[in-house]
């Protein structure tokens, strides 16, 4: 290599812009990346940085500006073109198929197996099998099967949107670990998340995008968060805590929700917690523990082998989960896909639960539902730009909608399952605000999330699941990371004074 080719960035795009019928999703955008880099791609929810991915690996074409491959100009008008030129993504969302097992999955992409099993077995998933249902598997594992299968073609630019966001602590440190190995051996990497701490740890700049253009790029030092957080939304913008802290206390009376020895194959195996009407009580778990069967059995998905569910001081026994909802348990799952019509415009989403079981044959009360569908998009400042369809929202609108679907027709228990996945900091403190309003109303909370630091800026109580069963139950002023992270796996607090 001579040496202008080493000062030869590896990936040079300049200009790009797309448009989607009268939303502008990118007007100038820009990203420069060299051999054996790490640049975090980094701005608000809509801010599209996905477009932007997408646009590079081919997923969508570019109204305007250039692509420079190694100095080369290129226009890459499909993901395979992407793949051949070296550009290999891991999408916000999977792109596996659910109906095929991962053998026939490997089969489409063109993917080597042993490759494939190697960094499978590299990012901690143990246990997989090739004639598992894609389908069956929960969504972190899609999510190291995604990453998985891009490892295995060898790329020179790893593009990762958001790969973190749906991963349990352990899985999450793997996934850095193989990142920072694989560009100090020199692949590049363009890496999209909203967690700081990951930023600071692996990458070496960020590039960041404010409505659709690039407006500022820097490497990564001390104190340059509270910069980037500027660039981003134009102020200095905290999480911090939403409850007020002094005045938070246990509700008394019944429980909203009582669930007693639940158990469910070999995944819960004895689970009890008391969620009243009022209070947000967290979930931690590493991937695994038994939280998503937890939800699914709240939530009417799934029937538990023991236990009971108690809903207001009455057994319940949900067959289906409209017995849950007709309980006043209203679930908002991880992924955003399987809680939404894609296809279908905001209004249409927002308003199913109203005409899920109408009480009387007859016209549709259009101006109810018009009135209590406004108030949901007002509340939780969804950006309607894209009423067409609600795939052209960036994922942190398409969460607002999951959620404003059931504040249009009124909440009484709440399951939040990782509520706040690949969403920016704005939106994810409008949806801590707005769980906080929720409870203060009387609604009651439980919340799932696989970032620790959300459980003391949101939550009243914390239970920790570790191999399917309760394994503590922290309150939010003791609820910092380490304390959380050692129950996570299993480990008694430290005690006072101790190492």
């Amino acid at each position: 290599m001579t040496d202008q080719d080493a000062q030869t960035p590896l990936l040079d795009a300049t200009g790009v812009s797309k448009r989607f019928g009268a939303v502008v999703a990118l007007s100038n955008a820009s990203l420069r990346i060299n051999k054996g880099e790490i640049v975090a791609l980094m701005g608000a929810n809509g801010a599209g940085k996905s477009t932007f991915v997408k646009i590079l690996t081919g997923a969508l074409r570019r109204d305007s500006g250039t692509v420079l491959l190694g100095g080369v100009n290129r226009k890459i008008g499909a993901p395979a073109a992407a793949r051949r030129a070296g550009l290999v993504p891991v999408y916000q969302e999977p792109s596996l198929i659910p109906d095929l097992d991962v053998a026939d999955n490997l089969r489409l992409g063109n993917t080597p197996v042993e490759p494939f099993r190697h960094w499978v077995d590299k990012l901690g998933i143990k246990g997989l099998r090739l004639d598992d249902m894609i389908g069956h598997l929960p969504l972190a594992t899609l999510r190291i099967l995604d990453l998985a299968r891009s490892l295995a073609m060898k790329p020179d630019v790893l593009l990762l949107d958001e790969m973190t966001a749906a991963l349990p602590t352990n899985l999450v440190e793997n996934v850095l670990r193989v990142v920072r190995t694989q560009a100090d051996e020199g692949q590049s990497v363009v890496y999209i998340s909203h967690r700081f701490a990951e930023i600071a740890e692996i990458c070496d700049r960020a590039s960041v995008l404010r409505d659709g253009a690039t407006v500022g790029d820097l490497d990564i030092a001390e104190g340059v968060e509270e910069k980037i957080v500027e660039l981003m939304l134009g102020a200095a913008l905290g999480v911090g805590p939403t409850r007020n802290a002094e005045a938070a206390t246990l509700p008394g009376g019944t429980p909203r929700l009582a669930v007693k020895g639940l158990a469910l194959g070999s995944k819960l195996e004895d689970v009890s917690l008391n969620l009243h009407p009022g209070e947000v009580l967290g979930v931690v778990a590493l991937e695994g523990q038994g939280q998503d069967e937890l939800f699914e059995v709240l939530a009417g998905m799934r029937r538990a082998d023991k236990g009971t569910v108690e809903v207001d001081g009455k057994t319940m026994n949900f067959h289906h989960p409209a017995d849950a909802i007709a309980a006043g348990l209203t679930f908002v799952p991880g992924d955003r896909a399987h809680g939404l019509l894609m296809q279908r415009s905001v209004h249409e989403n927002i308003a199913v639960p109203l005409l899920a079981r109408p009480r009387k044959w007859g016209p549709i009360p259009m101006r109810s539902e018009a009135a209590k569908v406004k108030n949901a998009i007002e509340r939780l400042q969804i950006d309607t730009r894209a009423q067409g369809e609600v795939q052209r929202l960036s994922g942190g609108n398409q969460q607002k909608v999951t959620i404003g679907r059931w504040i249009a027709k009124g909440v009484e228990t709440l399951l939040l399952f990782d509520p706040t996945r690949g969403i920016d900091v704005r939106t994810k403190r409008q949806i801590y605000l707005l769980v906080r309003e929720l409870a203060e109303q009387g609604a009651a909370v439980l919340y799932y999330t696989s970032e620790l630091a959300e459980v003391p800026a949101a939550c009243d109580r914390a239970v920790v699941i570790f191999g399917g069963r309760v394994v503590d139950v922290i309150e939010a002023a003791e609820a910092d990371e380490p304390t959380l992270m050692r129950a996570a796996y299993g480990l008694p607090r430290q005690t006072a004074g101790a190492a």
